[in-house]
């Protein structure tokens, strides 16, 4: 191990699934800030307050432990940030079941945790990327853009893995390369919006989640399921229900009706979790069937090559 690398042992002294907890930043098997080793270690980058960072993670279920190293000048902030990242600030014992395919869920998952990176421009970006275009689209608009305005990450980084961009690069980014990426102008120009207001995006990590949520909706084209997919990451908020998307409330009607829901049915068959309908919404994604499709898949649209910038 290089001599430049930090090192930290963390005992979270609760029942913890590192990949489990940690996956739920990863924006696709492409991402390219997030590696899942074969050896079981999580590799992740991050743009800190202090620099960018490539973090290493390792589980040691028999000692209880999480054995983390970090390089790069945001190492020694975000080994200090670990446990929040890795969900201590989480509460799950809040947690109460109410059907048996979200209990059946909780007993097989619990090592199950939100994680909380407080890094907000980090998960609004991709979660711009993401608005009503086809999954493939987005992640591999992400994954082009940080291909070319990414930062190497420092350390012994897994091939592939890049920094996020900071605010300025984003939005100093040309159209011409939006396009080639497939990000059409109502995103390449709601990713500017927020670069403008980065600092002031930041700051709301310290803030209570429904307000953090609210001040996010305050920049143009950010709407409640933008706000809610970053909240999950950002502020790792367990009720941060992602309203708005095409296939949850099918998924979750399937699941606990038997037929598919709209938002307003979803939103009435999770009222019961309130404060908890995120981690009830993800319990259940991550046990229930496959929800039948009777619709066509959306197609990638014209302007996307895919071509490298």
């Amino acid at each position: 191990m290089p001599p430049s690398a930090r090192r930290r042992v963390w005992r979270p002294g609760f029942a913890l699934d590192l990949r489990l907890t940690a996956g739920q930043l990863r924006r696709g098997h492409s991402d390219p800030t997030y590696h899942a080793g074969t050896d079981g270690s999580v590799w992740r980058t991050s743009r800190t307050p202090e620099g960018p960072c490539t973090l290493r993670l390792i589980d040691r279920p028999a000692a209880g432990e999480i054995e983390a190293s970090a390089w790069g000048p945001g190492a020694g902030w975000q080994l200090d940030a670990l446990p929040t990242l890795l969900g201590a600030e989480d509460d799950p014992g809040a947690f109460v079941a109410h059907h048996p395919i979200v209990r059946d869920a909780e007993r097989r998952f619990v090592g199950l945790r939100m994680p909380r990176t407080t890094l907000v421009l980090a998960a609004l970006v991709p979660s711009i990327l993401e608005q009503k275009v086809t999954t493939i689209e987005a992640r591999r608009a992400y994954r082009l853009l940080l291909a070319k305005y990414g930062e190497a990450p420092p350390g012994p980084a897994p091939a592939g893995l890049r920094v996020v961009p900071d605010a300025r690069t984003w939005a100093l980014i040309p159209s011409w390369d939006w396009a080639r990426a497939g990000v059409d102008g109502r995103r390449s120009r709601t990713v500017i919006e927020a670069t403008r207001v980065a600092s002031r995006l930041e700051a709301t990590a310290a803030v209570a989640n429904p307000e953090a949520a609210r001040l996010l909706r305050l920049v143009p084209g950010i709407g409640a399921w933008t706000a809610a997919e970053t909240m999950q990451r950002s502020h790792g908020d367990p009720d941060a229900l992602s309203v708005g998307d095409l296939h949850l409330p099918k998924t979750i009607g399937h699941a606990l009706t038997g037929k598919p829901a709209d938002d307003r049915e979803m939103l009435e068959l999770l009222s019961c979790y309130g404060g908890n309908r995120h981690r009830a919404a993800l319990l259940i994604r991550m046990t229930a069937p496959r929800t039948p499709r009777k619709a066509p898949r959306y197609a990638p649209r014209p302007h996307f090559t895919g071509r490298t910038l």
